[in-house]
Formats: C-alpha cells, sequence, structure tokens
C-alpha cells in the first residue's frame, strides 16, 4: 500500500501533493529486510515547539520505565515537529537516600518550572518501616500538593486485543471505556486534624479526617463534567452519602453543578454498590466523579478489568502550571532491574501528557496508535501474557513501540 500511494505521488508530476511526501527505505534489524516508507518532506514540516519535561523516575521499576517513556516522547514528539528538554530529579526513596527528604526543595521548584511532570513509581520496601515524613509516598503527595494539582484523570478501557487479560468474562469486560476523575489534594488523606493520641482507656489511637470544602467539591464537579461532556455524556458521582457528612455535602454541591450542565446525564452511587457495579457490569459507566479516597480505591478496581495495573495512565490537572502524568501502578521492587516491566502504561501517560498538558493531539494519538500497533504484532510482557503471543521484556515492548512510531504515514 505504501509503494502504491508512493508511486502515485511521484507520478502526478506537478501535483502540489508531491513535494509534500517523499519515499525512504530503512533496514528492520529483526526481520533483516528493507521496508518503504512513506514521509512529510521538510517543506511541509510543522513548526518547531519547545517544551520543558522534568522526568521523576523515582524508585523500583521507575527508571526502567521513564527511560522508554522518554525515548517514544521524544521521537513521537520530533516526528510532529517537537522538541524536549529533559531535565530528571530525584523523588521518593531514591531522594531520602540521596537527601535525607523523599521531596527536595530543588525537585520541587524545578518541577514548577516546566511544561510538564512524568513520573515513574514512587516506594519500596526498604523504607516501609520509615516514619511517615520520611516514606517515598510522602513525596508524592507534598508533589502533588506543590503543584497544585486537584484533578487525577484515570482512564481504564478494554483494548480488544487484551480482552481476553480480564479476570472477568470476555463479554463483561470487552467494550468497557471509563474514566475516573479523582479529586486529588483534599480529603481524608489531606485533611486536619489526623495523628496519634490515647482515648480514656489508655489505648493508643489514630485518627484521620474527611474534609471538604464546597469550592473544593465544585472545581473537580466541573472538571467530570466537561469530561463526560467530551464523552459520551454520563457522569456518575460516587460517595457515601448515607452515612458520611463530607459525603452528604459532596452530593449537595455535584447535584448544584449539574444544573450547568443539562446536557450531562448525572447519577449518584454509594462507593460500596458503585465497587460491586464495576465488576458485575463496568460498561454501565462512562465517566465517574468521586473524592481521593474513594477514586484511589476504585479506580485501581478498574484497572484490573482491563487485564493489568501495568496498562493504565493517568494525569492530574490543576488550574494552572505544569501537570503531573503518571502509570497507576507501584514500583513493583520484586521485579525491579530484571527487564520484566511493562512499559506501556507509562507510554501512554506520556501521550496524556501530549494531550492534556501541552495540546499536541497529533503527537499523542501518534504514540496510542504505535501502543495499539505493537499489540496488534502480538508482542507483550509478562503481566500480560497469553498463549500464542510474543514475550518481551521492557526494553523489547521499547523498541517495538519506536518501530510503530516511526513506520506510519506522517502527514
Amino acid at each position: 500500500m505504501l509503494l502504491e500511494m508512493a508511486a502515485h505521488l511521484q507520478l502526478s508530476v506537478g501535483s502540489p501533493l508531491k513535494s509534500q511526501f517523499k519515499l525512504t527505505r530503512t533496514f528492520s534489524i529483526s526481520t533483516h529486510k528493507w521496508a518503504n516508507i512513506v514521509r512529510c518532506s521538510a517543506s511541509t514540516a510543522p513548526p518547531k515547539r519547545s517544551y520543558r519535561i522534568t522526568l521523576l523516575p523515582g524508585d523500583g521499576i521507575g527508571p526502567e520505565i521513564i527511560s522508554v517513556a522518554k525515548d517514544v516522547l521524544k521521537l513521537g514528539g520530533s516526528l510532529e515537529g517537537i522538541e524536549f528538554e529533559f531535565k530528571e530529579m530525584p523523588v521518593g526513596g531514591t531522594a531520602l537516600d540521596l537527601t535525607g527528604v523523599p521531596l527536595p526543595e530543588e525537585t520541587l521548584s524545578i518541577a514548577k518550572q516546566s511544561d510538564a511532570v512524568l513520573l515513574g513509581a514512587i516506594g519500596g520496601y526498604r523504607w516501609d518501616n520509615n516514619e511517615k515524613q520520611l516514606k517515598p509516598e510522602t513525596g508524592l503527595l507534598q508533589l502533588r500538593a506543590g503543584l497544585k494539582v486537584f484533578a487525577n484523570l484515570r482512564p481504564a478501557t478494554v483494548l480488544s486485543q487484551l480482552a481476553d487479560a480480564s479476570t472477568l468474562k470476555k463479554e463483561v469486560a470487552e467494550g468497557v471505556d471509563l474514566m475516573v476523575v479523582r479529586e486529588l489534594t483534599g480529603g481524608i488523606y489531606f485533611g486536619k486534624p489526623r495523628g496519634f493520641s490515647t482515648n480514656e482507656n489508655g489505648e493508643k489511637t489514630g485518627f484521620n479526617t474527611e474534609v471538604y470544602s464546597a469550592s473544593e467539591i465544585d472545581r473537580i464537579a466541573r472538571v467530570a463534567f466537561e469530561t463526560a461532556r467530551k464523552r459520551r455524556g454520563k457522569l456518575c458521582s460516587v460517595d457515601k452519602a448515607n452515612v458520611l457528612e463530607a459525603s452528604m455535602l459532596w452530593r449537595e454541591q455535584v447535584t448544584k453543578i449539574g444544573s450547568e450542565y443539562p446536557d450531562v446525564e448525572l447519577s449518584h452511587m454509594y462507593v460500596d454498590n458503585a465497587a460491586m457495579q464495576l465488576l458485575r457490569d463496568p460498561k454501565q459507566f462512562d465517566t465517574i466523579v468521586t473524592n481521593n479516597i474513594f477514586g484511589d480505591i476504585l479506580s485501581d478496581e478498574a484497572s484490573m478489568i482491563t487485564g493489568s495495573i501495568g496498562m493504565l495512565p493517568s494525569a492530574s490537572l490543576g488550574e494552572s502550571g505544569p501537570g503531573l502524568f503518571e502509570p497507576i501502578h507501584g514500583s513493583a521492587p520484586d521485579i525491579a532491574g530484571q527487564n520484566k516491566a511493562n512499559p506501556l502504561a507509562t507510554i501512554l501517560s506520556a501521550a496524556m501528557l501530549l494531550r492534556y498538558g501541552l495540546g499536541e493531539e497529533k503527537a499523542a494519538k501518534r504514540i496510542e496508535a504505535a501502543v495499539l500497533e505493537t499489540l496488534d504484532k502480538g508482542f507483550r510482557t509478562g503481566d500480560i501474557y497469553s498463549t500464542g503471543s510474543i514475550l518481551v521484556g521492557c526494553t523489547e515492548m521499547g523498541e517495538q513501540i519506536l518501530k510503530s512510531v516511526d513506520s506510519r504515514v506522517l502527514c
């Protein structure tokens, strides 16, 4: 098909299309054959744009998956006229070992000055016994607060290539395409008072506070309604309004904001029922909006519908400033450094960075299409492997994605 297209273009003497394409040949290391690729000529290449990206590899498998995603981001961007200036900084356990704190001031400062932030993973067994303020995860919470990113978008889509990898029956999982919009900087993870005390019986107690202001709820609700409006026009707000006062206010405010979006169908669901419905009939959901802790749990549950938590990206956005983009999986220290990690969630997070962080839709679509093409070819890391597919490691999966990114008609 590419040869036929190139031949047609070359024969069209005098046509303005002729100057827009050129036929090049590239050698494939895997097949030991030459391939023909139609590329845009330099004269029609889009103007160069430049962005500063802060890379936070973090812990465990973080450095491996960030390395792969950086290469994909760099190539995909360059083919769309985008240049990146990357700055790598420590965070989490790595930062603890280097500086004694999980989020160094310099790391946060560099992140704030960038156009977007791409994070790998945070945490590991070696820091589990640290005091709370010296845990890697505290650095992540501080990073989100420091960047003032309050809206976390977590898509959960069952790709047709991986429908059999889901733990649910194929007829239940196939076709699932939902988005969890999670409030990220409020609720019980940040509420005060919190801490430890002693009760009247002399027993040690631990306590946290689930608290939201009306304005915090309103702003995440608007993000969710706007997201639903761009999808299929359905929004389900998840709470525990039959028990919790914070949830009662949540439902009241979401309903109020809903009057501004008559084109979006709003429903409400208790969190325990939502957890059950995600497994019973996940296709009923389009967009879900919920608080910090419920969103943390439900989005992880939704990830397993897709077949692997290693497939799901996320975007954390604020009202201004750089967004934070990261896979939703953890640092997987048990497989760190073994070339077993699945880099696809991080690569797809890089695509979300392009779309939501930089407004570069074409480059985002290029990378997403490359992921689908690579899966179509049968390449799988261990977490999504099934009989008949091709088992590859983190590095080779990245190499296959790069081939797909660079083997497409670029105009």
